[in-house]
């Protein structure tokens, strides 16, 4: 009779890899940032094109 036995380990379960979750469409903050910036661009343009224009008249 042995003294001591070893228990029979199983070899880990190779899972395949689950299928890629989708990318998520911007988030609601992000569009608000963008829509913001936009904004502020046109804003600066078209403040730039009425200085323009005051020192045009000006002249």
């Amino acid at each position: 009779m042995p003294a001591f036995t070893f228990e029979k380990i199983t070899p880990p379960v190779h899972r395949t890899p689950t299928a890629a979750a989708p990318k998520k469409p911007r988030g609601v903050m992000r569009q608000m940032i963008d829509r913001i910036a936009e904004r502020r661009a046109k804003r600066t343009l078209q403040d730039e094109r009425a200085l323009q224009r005051d020192e045009k008249a000006a002249e």
